[in-house]
């Protein structure tokens, strides 16, 4: 249990989650994410990392339950910055990231799949943000580098969620296949770019970060802010502690 690192193929580092049941994971699963891609990224005979999940899906956010265990607000600060850092540390990983996504991609996962280069799916993957759901905001700011500007709104705003073959169509999505074939197509595209000059790959990954419009790093960090706020005024806990239990009208 945790995030391992291995390596399948010459010029891939794999990094794999694996926090059961969901991969909700708590604050140390996020710098633990964090520093196995960027000691991947810095590692001169990988090319190219895949980031994938062992279990019933991709990646289910924080661990709520964490923070309600926790009377004051060190879980949710921790978790605020982990987040913060492990998709920092996708996004800024000096080579490529191939984002493997089974099941559910929610919350925090989509701050994986958005700062990730290019994204493999199974047929199975949804994709969304239950943030309002849950007392806490952020995460537009990677939802609206997988869909349209409007779309992305209208998901924020209602919790729904998209499928793999919806984000297909919109270019986010580089290939859904069926489940079985998730492994060998994420590595297919993988080996593709590790196929490429190291030392070239490398300069495309910061040149292209280099002329990205939006600065996610600080466009996620003020989303955050909303967050604290929500957590300081109480909403945050009123909405959360329905987090589990039905709720009726």
């Amino acid at each position: 249990m945790g995030v391992s690192t291995s390596r399948p193929d010459k010029g891939i580092a794999r990094v794999t989650v694996d926090f059961p049941p969901v991969n909700a994971l708590p604050v140390r699963g996020w710098y633990e994410l964090a520093d196995a891609l960027r000691a991947a990224g810095r590692d001169p005979e990988v090319r190219c990392v895949v980031l994938d999940a062992e279990g019933r899906g991709f990646n289910a956010g924080v661990d709520i339950k964490e923070m309600q265990r926790d009377a004051g607000h060190d879980a949710l600060i921790g978790a605020n910055h982990g987040c913060a850092e492990a998709f920092a540390a996708v996004y800024d990983c000096e080579v490529p990231v191939v984002a493997a996504v089974n099941g559910f991609c929610l919350g925090g996962g989509i701050g994986l799949v958005g700062n990730a280069d290019a994204i493999v799916a199974s047929d199975d993957a949804v994709f969304g943000l239950p943030e309002l759901d849950r007392g806490a905001l952020g995460a537009a700011t990677h939802l609206s580098r997988l869909v349209p500007p409007h779309l992305m709104r209208v998901l924020y705003y209602t919790s729904r969620t998209v499928d793999a073959a919806e984000l297909h169509a919109h270019g986010s999505v580089w290939k859904v296949v069926p489940r079985a074939q998730l492994e060998a197509a994420a590595l297919e595209l993988a080996a593709e770019i590790a196929r490429k000059d190291g030392r070239l790959i490398r300069m495309a990954k910061a040149a292209i970060n280099g002329i990205d419009p939006v600065d996610v790093r600080r466009s996620y960090r003020f989303e955050q802010g909303f967050t604290f706020e929500a957590n300081l005024s109480g909403i945050a806990d009123r909405v959360r502690d329905t987090f589990g239990k039905e709720t009726r009208p």
